[in-house]
């Protein structure tokens, strides 16, 4: 298999499973448990570790980005309401407005920091002190 072929697989796979991740964090991220917004911040977690994970394993940008437009894939498409208008996320109170609002903005600012994340295996080694 080529080099090509083999990249194109690996983003496609970790689009695939940058779906499945956003459509879990984004059914999950409404859930509180009094004022605590338990959904969201495992969401946060578990998507961010994703992302990391992808860009840690791959070591490569663009696979981290294939993984990140999927989730927010998921989220603009499970966000919304249906063609039959149901709807996957139940609507928010007027004291929870604040959590899907924030789930917006924390994917794509996930996805754009893990991207741009300095890439330093390529650093020369620190030297040592001699004594």
């Amino acid at each position: 298999m080529t080099t090509t072929v083999s990249r194109l697989l690996t983003w496609l796979i970790a689009a695939v499973i940058g779906v499945v991740y956003g459509t879990a964090a984004t059914v999950a991220q409404a859930f509180t448990i009094g004022v605590l917004p338990v959904g969201l911040v495992l969401a946060t977690v578990g998507t961010t570790a994703l992302f990391v994970a992808l860009r840690l394993l791959v070591g490569d940008r663009w696979t981290t980005l294939a993984g990140g437009l999927g989730a927010i894939l998921a989220m603009v498409v499970f966000s919304g309401t249906g063609p039959g208008g149901s709807v996957i996320v139940a609507a928010p109170t007027p004291d929870t407005e604040w959590i899907p609002l924030t789930w917006t903005f924390v994917v794509p600012i996930i996805v754009a920091l893990v991207f741009a994340w300095p890439d330093t295996s390529r650093l020369p080694a620190p030297r040592k002190l001699v004594e």
